[in-house]
């Protein structure tokens, strides 16, 4: 991981620190995320400059894997950021865990509750707090069984638009082959390779200053996740499919087969 390390102490100076108690839990969260990914797989990473030194920023990723938040966030962490997550708000539940949560200010994410609002003015006040928030549009592991994206929910056109932020998408490969929550498959053994590509920031000019409707929001997160999806594409050297992953396509396409 030559780059990401010499990334990190180009960014010696700007690199960003927690405050208070949080800087016992980031470095306690650094102490058990850095050994764990290392032991699980070998890293390899592309274009992690375009993660910015300082100011607020968006990271888009895929997601296919528990592991991914791990990951994600040591890559980050090696550009000099704290990454802060929307997570599901039951890990606050787990104890210790939601000191760590808290103490590095990740956000909980309230699905189907009246505090689902919550969940999107805490990224929107992580965004003018000058923070690095990643998100997974998908909103949850891909059930597509290639690993391609499924349809993106809108928060990422609804946190783009609403501040001048750079939107840096990106893509990981390799931690489904370490963990495959669907098959209930855990192969540490043989170690694994996780791949990153971090893409230039998207130009979102030509989208700033219309109307916030449905049909503006879906074509800014699609935007974003086509880039997520050509990203991951090129590092499995392969072709993206032109639609995303939906199980309820794929449940109709079957019942008309069966018709």
């Amino acid at each position: 991981m030559t780059e990401p390390r010499s990334l990190r102490r180009r960014r010696r100076t700007t690199n960003e620190k927690a405050r208070g108690l949080g800087k016992f839990w980031l470095g306690l969260a650094r102490a058990v995320c850095y050994p764990l990914t290392g032991l699980l797989a070998r890293t390899r990473v592309t274009g992690l400059e375009n993660v910015p030194a300082e100011g607020p920023v968006l990271l888009v990723f895929n997601h296919v894997s528990h592991l991914d938040p791990v990951f994600d966030a040591v890559t980050v962490h090696r550009a000099g950021r704290i990454p802060r997550f929307l997570a599901k708000n039951t890990l606050w539940n787990v104890p210790v865990l939601r000191n760590v949560l808290n103490g590095v200010e990740q956000i909980p994410v309230y699905r189907g509750t009246v505090d689902a609002q919550k969940s999107l003015r805490a990224a929107h006040e992580a965004m003018e707090g000058s923070k690095a928030v990643i998100i997974y549009p998908d909103g949850t592991i891909t059930k597509d069984p290639e690993g391609w994206p499924m349809t993106p929910k809108f928060g990422i056109a609804r946190l783009a638009l609403g501040h001048e932020v750079p939107v840096v998408p990106a893509a990981r490969w390799g931690t489904r082959d370490v963990y495959d929550h669907y098959r209930k498959k855990f192969r540490p053994f043989p170690r694994k390779t996780v791949h990153f590509r971090f893409g230039e920031p998207l130009d979102l000019s030509a989208y700033r200053g219309r109307e916030l409707d449905n049909h503006l929001l879906r074509e800014v997160t699609d935007l974003a996740m086509h880039r997520v999806r050509d990203l991951l594409g090129e590092i499995r050297g392969e072709q993206p499919p032109a639609e995303y992953y939906s199980a309820a396509r794929k449940r109709s396409r079957s019942e008309d087969g069966d018709a």
